[in-house]
């Protein structure tokens, strides 16, 4: 059985080294968030992802849920493991107070994420994707429905969903079917069904709180038409108490590769009562506030199972023993050396870790900028950093989730044939990792959503802060000698970055399809770059602890995998580069009939 343990050491560092969130203890939440109630938030959240969650995790996979009559039963452990959590408080730690939130920063938030998705990505998305409910309702709401639909959401008694996609269109919404007849007293019956639901219909809450698009009769066609609605599973009475069954039910629940003990449902609504959201034919904007909490939770993710499998690769490693080094005995009172004397191994490996603490600070990172879009006395400080988060969130998509499902293959391959059985779990971390790089829009249109539309957004002003921040470091640091090889490195994956954007500007409005033809090489190139400035950062904090007599072993560490990340991974902005200049001829030349 795989065994997991929080990195909550790393945490504290990458906040408190790195990202030194004390300096803000005057904004709201971080003044409620002092390095002993953090600390003490860590290390409570890794004892029920490590006691709690983690044993179901293989349990989930076995048995699934199962539905009966539109009923849902979750996995064995599943409804006891939830009610746990809610008695813990942890779906509101970082919810508006006034909601009953806790109020705290929101990169807390994404630590605590990590942990449970790590120890049970598929039980994770149950309270998960009420996150994005919350904030829709919070942004769009009405007074009314704010107070009617957040409190329960913050407490975790009700759970949300998100029900955009129809069996006929993913991606192009625009295509959508479910109607919402106006009934003349301000509600709407909303009719159609949604596939692919996550938690769309269980056992561990007492409501759930739909999100539903849909297109109300006579409006504008395509996109412009949609509007987005409030479903709830059962009619929430005045007093808030809960009221009778709606006309939303579960058709089937989907047979699928991974997170199978999360309940992803066909979704069927007969003339339910819904409520809508926003303005009439103005759901888009909402739905992209669901999205871009989803998005983010979805890199999340993506990094989680490559640290999950990471730590059981590493332990296998130092216990299989399989020849002799070749470059001479290690063991030598042992029968034959443990495999992680051997170069490929020690290559596979590192490659996980680097990669795994880069995307871990690049998280918390962005983490910590949408605290300071949204609590920062500063206007300008706001909207930079709020330019930033948009830029980037494509790329935690789309990046964390590409390098975390070939981290946990690359873990399962230290296994050798042991990996690709059951009863050591890493080949459930590879299937549970790769729904990550599907849904929430998939991979391929997060890396057109930063080629298309985040690199020129407001005249670029997104990039400009960006490579701005980085080029302040780099210059901060210019004399530390140290430090020079990890700015070397910066400074030219910072350069593939910034002519990859140029090469983009010059080719891509007169044939658009080099853009689309070099967009995730462009996302790819974009994580290198942004891992590589997180890696310096690291290095700088590690190498001032050597120059203050403080640094410990696990400075040194970071030093020695950072060098790793650096001479190993570094260098394939050059190639990335090469790739998306080629443009779109050799890629669109063959005719369609002939593939």
């Amino acid at each position: 059985m795989p065994s997991y343990k929080a990195p909550v050491d790393d945490i504290r560092f990458v906040l408190n080294d790195v990202l030194n969130i004390g300096k803000y203890s005057n904004l709201a939440g971080f003044a409620d968030a002092p390095r002993d109630v953090v600390d003490a938030i860590l290390d409570e959240g890794a004892k029920i992802c490590e006691r709690v969650l983690a044993p179901l995790n293989q349990v989930g996979d076995a048995e699934g849920c199962k539905i009966a009559d539109g009923v849902v039963t979750t996995p064995t452990g599943f409804k006891q493991a939830y009610k746990t959590f809610v008695d813990g408080g942890w779906p509101g730690i970082t919810g508006d107070p006034e909601f009953g939130g806790q109020g705290m920063p929101y990169v807390l938030g994404f630590a605590l994420n990590e942990f449970v998705s790590s120890s049970n990505m598929a039980f994770g998305m149950y309270p998960g994707l009420s996150h994005g409910a919350y904030a829709a309702i919070h942004q769009w709401g009405t007074d009314d429905q704010k107070q009617t639909y957040l409190p329960k959401l913050v407490s975790g008694e009700w759970t949300g969903t998100m029900n955009l996609t129809e069996p006929h269109c993913g991606t192009d919404l625009g295509l959508l079917r479910t109607r919402a007849e106006p009934q003349g007293d301000g509600t709407y019956k909303i009719t159609g069904t949604k596939i692919f639901i996550s938690a769309g219909e269980h056992d561990m809450s007492d409501n759930i709180i739909h999100l539903v698009l849909a297109k109300i009769p006579g409006g504008p066609e395509g996109v412009k038409g949609i509007s987005l609605f409030i479903v709830p599973k059962f009619m929430v009475e005045a007093d808030g108490s809960l009221g009778a069954r709606n006309g939303v039910k579960a058709g089937n629940i989907e047979h699928k590769m991974g997170i199978i003990g999360n309940s992803t449902c066909v979704m069927n609504f007969d003339e339910a009562t819904g409520f809508l959201i926003g303005e009439e034919h103005k759901g888009l904007r909402a739905m992209f506030t669901m999205m871009n909490a989803a998005r983010l939770g979805v890199g999340i993710q993506g990094l989680s199972q490559a640290e999950v499998a990471y730590q059981n690769a590493a332990i296998y490693a130092k216990d299989r023993l399989q020849m002799r080094s070749i470059s001479g005995t290690k063991f030598p009172e042992k029968p034959a050396d443990p495999i992680i004397v051997h170069p490929d191994v020690r290559r596979m490996l590192l490659s996980i870790r680097s990669f795994v603490e880069g995307a871990r600070a690049f998280y918390l990172w962005t983490g910590l900028k949408i605290d300071l879009s949204h609590k920062d006395p500063d206007p300008a400080v706001r909207e930079a950093n709020d330019d930033i988060v948009a830029l980037v969130t494509p790329v935690v998509k789309g990046y964390l989730t590409d390098k975390g499902f070939e981290s946990t293959v690359a873990a399962q391959q230290v296994f050798g044939g042991h990996g690709y059985i059951k009863e050591w779990g890493m080949e459930q971390f590879v299937r549970d990792a790769r729904i990550s790089q599907i849904y929430e829009g998939t991979n391929g249109i997060q890396a057109l959503d930063l080629v298309g539309r985040k690199l020129g957004q407001n005249g670029g002003r997104g990039l400009f802060a960006y490579i701005g921040e980085v080029e302040h470091f780099v210059a901060e640091n210019a004399g530390n000698a140290e430090l020079k090889p990890f700015l070397d490195g910066l400074q030219k994956a910072t350069g593939d970055l910034r002519d990859g954007a140029m090469w983009f500007m010059q080719n891509a409005m007169a044939n658009p399809d080099n853009a689309g033809a070099g967009s995730v090489e462009y996302m790819h190139l974009f994580g290198i770059q942004v891992l590589a400035y997180m890696w310096s950062q690291m290095a700088k904090i590690s190498l001032d602890a050597k120059a203050a007599g403080t640094a410990t072993e696990f400075h040194e560490n970071k030093l020695i995998v950072g060098r790793f990340f650096l001479d190993r991974i570094v260098p394939d902005t050059a190639s990335l580069l090469v790739k998306l200049s080629a443009g779109a001829d050799s890629i669109m030349a063959l005719k369609a009939a002939n593939f």
